[in-house]
């Protein structure tokens, strides 16, 4: 596998990526690669789309950063594990730190979903989807993770796929090691990692939950962690014992 470059800034771009291409900058991306981190023409960047890998790519401009000229490619676009966090929103600064670290820790797809304890009402999903670009540009990542509007629990049990497995974290579980909970589940088709509000879940929730197809109820250990706490911890354990922190699996 190639190997990452952290010396050069990289930048998400929402067109085709192809060698000697050229690519017109936006406003917000000029002023980023021009009074933010003060790059002139000839500077050079990584660009990547979600799509079609990580390339070398050059300033062009005369006063001001306004496009890119494709070189090389640096990295072929790669996967994301299929793997789903499933959450109920918390607010602002919390929401964000949330979101980066579930993209760091490899997440494909964040979906809110609205319980009935619930903290935030509204769901700022542009918002969240700068949080993942931004992600992505900062720590390497190809791929560019899909933000799902919010859904009340129920839509999105009734919607997903039942052969996916569903590992719900639930601070009421028995007290058990979560790496060997984890061992041997069967994730062939995807996983889907819910964490509730920080009141909980409801109790007619939480036996709607149990009665789904393919559940894995996971304990976090003693303490009681907030939301976006709790987020890091589970994936983790999820990507360690059944993700790609796992390499090939037979």
């Amino acid at each position: 596998m190639p190997s990452h470059d952290f010396r050069r800034p990289r930048l998400f771009v929402d067109a085709p990526l192809a060698q000697d291409g050229r690519i017109e900058l936006d406003r917000d991306q000029s002023n980023y690669l021009g009074n933010v981190l003060r790059l002139a023409a000839g500077a050079e960047v990584l660009a990547f789309n979600g799509r079609d890998g990580e390339w070398q790519a050059a300033i062009e401009g005369r006063k001001r950063p306004d496009g890119l000229v494709i070189l090389q490619q640096t990295r072929p676009q790669d996967r994301l594990p299929d793997l789903a966090y499933v959450f109920a929103p918390l607010k602002h600064a919390r929401l964000d730190y949330m979101v980066q670290k579930a993209i760091e820790m490899g997440a494909a797809s964040l979906q809110p979903v609205l319980t009935r304890f619930t903290q935030a009402s509204r769901v700022n999903t542009e918002r969240m989807r700068a949080n993942v670009v931004e992600a992505a540009e900062q720590c390497g990542i190809l791929g560019i993770a899909t933000v799902g509007e919010p859904m009340p629990l129920e839509r999105f049990l009734s919607q997903r796929a039942a052969g996916r497995l569903l590992i719900f974290c639930d601070e009421a579980a028995e007290l058990e090691n979560p790496i060997h909970s984890l061992q041997g589940a069967d994730a062939a088709a995807g996983v889907d990692v819910l964490i509730g509000p920080e009141g909980g879940f409801a109790d007619e929730e939480r036996a709607l939950l149990l009665r789904q197809p393919k559940i894995l109820r996971l304990a976090l250990g003693p303490r009681i962690m907030r939301a976006d706490t709790a987020a890091v911890a589970a994936l983790a354990l999820v990507q360690a014992v059944l993700g790609d922190w796992a390499g090939e699996r037979g």
